[in-house]
């Protein structure tokens, strides 16, 4: 018989979808681009489409109108209906790693010009024999120096040379050089030459992308000012370029939102500043996941957690401490120092493309080269000839063949298991499966070696911590990652496989400030320092504002770089406002010697060793409106685990290091409050997770799946949920 269909509920539940408004998380990756969008009612869609690496911004247009098809909305109201789209972008990360950024030219004082090359003036590798220095991303032919020099208290000794600044106006001309990076010596003491200099490059220059250390960072220390100076020169062009050309096909589209940028620390800002600074956007995308992290520990009753995101090429790691993302100023990216505030992520070349190999003492290795999407891992049978992490997944059963990727894609067995035998399996003497289950170990080895180096390393017990495991790939690796660790427990949020995407809807807009000023604490001059606060906060409160946001919505977040005398190294010490202004030193030295004894096991306040105050830092957060929740695409649960049943099949038990027939579900379905003990796999569209034998599971949090370790946990998760009524408040269904 057939159906008869609802016009009139049809034409209601369109019309609810014309007046929506939604928010759009965006994140660029190199092999796919990430949607998650939010309704104001709460309703969510997780949406995925190839990305465009010869233009960003395709894949990102292309994918708006593949949502408003799946809400069969025309596309112009669909537009019309978006309130903010927050943006994680991998543009400026490529172009460094590439070099594929800006001809640039350096311009510093006279007898600096090799500044770039000489670093720190330190072997970095010590014990390696065949360690080669970075090349430079300026050339030494475009490093130009003229005669000016501030000395070490601010003062000026010579000012600007000019009629050697416009014998290097014509050769840049010459040159035809796309960018330039002005740092002079001590210009974070006196900006006054620098300005002076910049200022007239501009008028000279004006199609050029000037970028001089004191908008950058004007802080102590030499090298980090300008590597960071001409990193944010380099990638200027690019950004500004890319940017100006994804506003321009939004507003072909009249998309009347407001479209955000997300940042290294956390934050967001919008695209005019980021083409200014495009150095705080290099870790755009991956700085999300902690944010996300730090948002589901809290709905589990964890101030802490541990952050793991494993995709296709690389495997990403963060911390977060008393509900907040650790920062540091010390990030590298592919060895260039970007010494601005960046989320604390270790990055490590462990995904599900990593290739396995066996090196010349005849052991087994992982990575960190990656198959890429193109021709991808043997099983993708795109020409792909060298075994990878998902071929081994997929021999080790934790992979159905003709649900990857919810059935869009069809893996081959056979041909997986035909290849690993012949290039593993045969040189170590082993069956495909044996390769295959040592690949699974030697992977999950490097990943338990990457959260120590952000936990351990840092002065942090991982044990402690609750992990959020995020990526496609991830949560088949994060129970033998946990067991390594002995980590008790770990969450798959519902949208793990967009996670980064998902958590730039939490970001706030964050502006970060610094001011250097070297002086003992003890003698500590109270109006120069609360002088410099008042300034940098008068600078955020404008900035803010003219962003939209109203003084009410303002928070501030100072912190202090101190050490003991004699030290070279400085810790940073987030303090609180009250603690600033009310000038309370003896509370920042009590803090300060707290601090340390946790980092390095021990403090010098018995001793009354003094402390070095060598920067000052300042961050404003413009608190914006927020998503109702997170959770991603609820479709009605099953009342029986039972219903959920796909089957059962051979799955690689790690515990016994055998194949084992364990029960499989339908995770798509498991929204109510089950319980699922293990070895068993849970499959959903975009991932699966695989629980090995040490572990048990329950469903229900905003669709998560929350894994614990029977023997660590014996008593369950009941001490770490929340209340129906905290849920509730949250937007979170249980």
């Amino acid at each position: 018989m057939k159906k008869e269909i609802n016009y009139k509920n049809q034409r209601h539940q369109r019309s609810n979808k014309m007046n929506m408004k939604y928010k759009i998380g965006i994140d660029v990756g190199g092999t796919f681009t990430d949607f998650f969008l939010v309704a104001d009612n709460g309703d969510s869609i997780i949406h995925k489409t190839l990305s465009t690496p010869e233009d960003s911004s395709e894949g990102f247009i292309t994918g708006l109108k593949e949502i408003a098809e799946k809400l069969n909305l025309p596309e112009a109201e669909f537009i019309d209906n978006i309130d903010t789209i927050v943006h994680g972008t991998t543009v400026a990360t490529n172009a460094l790693l590439t070099h594929g950024g800006a001809k640039t030219a350096l311009i510093t004082t006279k007898g600096f010009r090799d500044a770039l090359e000489m670093r720190r003036g330190i072997r970095e590798e010590r014990y390696d024999n065949h360690y080669k220095n970075v090349v430079p991303l300026v050339p030494r032919y475009l490093r130009y120096t003229i005669d000016e020099r501030i000395d070490a208290e601010g003062n000026i000794l010579s000012d600007v040379n000019f009629a050697e600044l416009d014998a290097i106006i014509i050769k840049l001309k010459e040159e035809e050089v796309e960018a330039v990076a002005f740092c002079f010596m001590n210009s974070y003491l006196n900006s006054e030459n620098e300005k002076a200099a910049t200022e007239y490059l501009r008028k000279a220059l004006p199609n050029t992308f000037i970028s001089p250390s004191y908008e950058v960072l004007p802080s102590v220390r030499f090298y980090e000012r300008v590597s960071t100076t001409v990193v944010n020169a380099y990638i200027g062009v690019v950004v500004d370029s890319y940017l100006k050309s994804l506003l321009g096909k939004l507003e072909k589209l009249n998309f009347n939102g407001k479209l955000m940028i997300m940042q290294s620390n956390g934050g967001v800002v919008t695209p005019e500043i980021a083409c200014k600074t495009p150095a705080v956007a290099v870790l755009s995308g991956p700085a999300a996941a902690p944010i996300a992290g730090a948002y589901y520990a809290n709905l589990l009753g964890y101030d802490n957690c541990i952050t793991m995101d494993m995709g296709g090429t690389s495997f990403d790691a963060s911390l977060v401490v008393n509900k907040q993302c650790v920062t540091s100023t010390e990030a590298d990216i592919d060895r260039y120092r970007v010494a601005l505030p960046t989320l604390d992520i270790i990055t490590i070349g462990a995904g599900g493309g990593s290739i396995g190999w066996v090196d010349e003492g005849g052991l087994l290795q992982m990575g960190p080269k990656s198959a890429g999407s193109l021709p991808g891992p043997i099983s993708y049978d795109r020409g792909g000839e060298n075994p990878a992490c998902t071929d081994a997944d997929l021999i080790l059963g934790y992979l159905d063949p003709d649900f990857f990727a919810g059935g869009k894609y069809q893996l081959n067995k056979e041909k997986t298991i035909e290849v690993t035998e012949k290039v593993l399996g045969k040189p170590l003497g082993l069956t495909a499966e044996e390769a295959a289950a040592g690949m699974y170990r030697v992977i999950n080895m490097n990943m338990a070696q990457g959260v120590r180096q952000v936990s351990v390393e840092r002065g942090y017990d991982p044990r402690e911590f609750l992990m959020i495991c995020a990526g496609g790939a991830g949560s088949i690796h994060a129970g033998e990652i946990c067991r390594e660790l002995e980590i008790p427990m770990f969450i798959v949020p519902s949208v793990a496989p967009i996670f980064c995407a998902a958590g730039m809807l939490l970001g706030d807009l964050k502006h970060d400030y610094v001011r250097s000023y070297m002086s003992k604490l003890s003698g500590l001059n109270k109006d120069e320092f609360l002088k410099l606060y008042d300034e940098m906060k008068a600078e955020a409160v404008k900035t803010l504002i003219a962003e939209g946001i109203t003084e009410d919505k303002i928070e501030y977040v100072p912190s202090l770089d101190l050490r003991y005398i004699g030290q070279y190294h400085e810790v940073p010490l987030e303090v609180s406002m009250e603690d600033i202004y009310g000038f309370e030193l003896e509370t920042i030295k009590d803090a300060f010697h707290n601090e340390h004894n946790r980092q390095f096991g021990y403090e010098l306040k018995e001793e009354g060793t003094e402390l070095e105050l060598i920067n000052i830092r300042f961050r404003a957060i413009g608190i914006t409106e927020k998503p109702h929740s997170l959770s991603g695409n609820i479709v009605k649960g099953v009342d029986t685990l039972e219903e959920a049943l796909k089957g059962r099949r051979m799955a690689y038990i790690p515990e016994q290091d055998k194949m084992q027939e364990v029960p499989v579900y339908d995770g798509d379905i498991l929204k109510s409050n089950f319980k699922i003990s293990g070895p068993a796999i849970i499959e959903q569209i975009n991932t699966t997770v695989f629980l090995g034998e040490s572990y048990n599971c329950e469903t229900g949090i905003g669709g998560a799946f929350i894994v614990y370790n029977k023997k660590l946990m014996p008593e369950g998760i009941k001490e770490f949920k929340v209340s129906s009524s905290e849920l509730e408040k949250q937007g979170i269904e249980k």
